[in-house]
This record gives C-alpha cells, structure tokens and sequence, in this order.
C-alpha cells in the first residue's frame, strides 16, 4: 500500500511538471478577476479607478521583481526555478498592459488630447510608459520558436528587462510620491535584486 501512495505522489508530481501552465497561468490571472469582480460589486472604496489602476501596477511590478529574482534564488540559494521566468514576466506583462488600459480607458476615457499630454509631459508617466514598450518585445519573443531563431541576440534582448524594472521602479516611486509602508520594501527589494545581478561571479 505505501508503495501505491508513492506511486500516485509521483504520477501526480509528474503531471504538475508537465502541466503547470496549464495551472500557474489561470492562477496568475486571479488577482485581475478578484479587482474586477470587486469594482463591479463597489468593494473598491471612494475612489475605485484609482483603486483599480493602482492594484494593477503593483501586481504589474510584483511579478516583475518575481522574474528579476529566479536568477539570484539559483545562483545564492541553488534554487532553480527558472522554468517560470517566462511566466512571471508575461503575468508582469499582462498587468503593466492592464494598468496602462485602465489609466487610458477608465482614467481618461480615452480622451486622446489629454492622454498625449500625459505621455508627453508628466515625468512619471514618461517613465512607465516606456518600461512598457521594454518589455513588449520581451513578451512577444517568449517562446521557444524565438529562442531557435535569435539564438544569442534572444539572450542580448531579454536583458532589456533590467532597464525596464529600473524604470518601473522610478515610475513605482514617484507614483507615490514617497517612501511609505507599501513602496519601501518593494523598492528595497528592485535595489536588492539588481544589485544581486552587478555582483561577479565566481571564478571556479
């Protein structure tokens, strides 16, 4: 009998290793359905487009620095949890497009004038803007058919992340304007991580 337990612990390990997309990426995307399913019930406080906007980036910025981490975690702890970069950093992806949409649509409701003089004009705006377009063709080329194609030029490419979290973190900051109980220990942790990837290596 324990023989048999074993036997089924390990066929269902080995479909979770075969099938965690399947299951980590609805996962990912619960956060997004929980935010809308609150703002269309009035859970979302006095000022629930904000509210709103806001969730989204953070959540943005959380999978971001989950992505910068997977690296470190392999190289200082011997973790390797590589096989989920590309789906922290599409779910990073997914919520920067989803704040950026809510700031459009539900912000500005699409008032294009006012939106270009956003984008143009107010600094930190600026600033997110373009940590988006970074990371548009990191999304678009995470796959394995662009990983063949682009051989060593993929890898050159995929550092744009780095920039791209320095600039969402700038964004993140002055966002809020200030170092508080919600920016601090997310900033703290963008500094860590990046400076975890300035470190050399060690030499065998």
């Amino acid at each position: 009998m324990p023989s048999e337990g074993m036997s089924a612990s390990r066929a269902r390990s080995g479909m979770l290793q075969r099938h965690w997309r399947v299951i980590l990426y609805p996962l990912g995307m619960i956060p997004a359905g929980w935010l809308v399913w609150q703002g269309q019930h009035g859970a979302l406080g006095a000022d629930p487009v904000n509210v709103f906007e806001r969730s989204l980036g953070l959540w943005a910025f959380r999978f971001l620095l989950a992505c910068l981490a997977l690296a470190p975690l392999r190289r200082f702890a011997g973790i390797n949890l590589l096989r989920y970069r590309r789906l922290t950093g599409l779910l990073a992806f997914f919520y920067a497009s989803l704040h950026v949409l809510a700031y459009v649509g539900l912000d500005h409701g699409f008032d294009w004038t006012v939106l270009w003089t956003d984008i143009t004009h107010r600094f930190f705006i600026i600033l997110g803007m373009s940590a988006l377009v970074l990371l548009i063709p990191l999304a678009l080329t995470s796959n394995a058919l662009s990983m063949r194609l682009m051989k060593r030029r993929w890898k050159f490419l995929h550092r744009l992340i780095y920039p791209a979290a320095v600039l969402a973190g700038i964004h993140f900051f002055l966002s809020f304007k200030t170092l508080n109980s919600v920016s601090a220990p997310y900033l703290a942790a963008l500094a860590l991580l990046l400076a975890c990837r300035m470190l050399p290596k060690r030499r065998v």
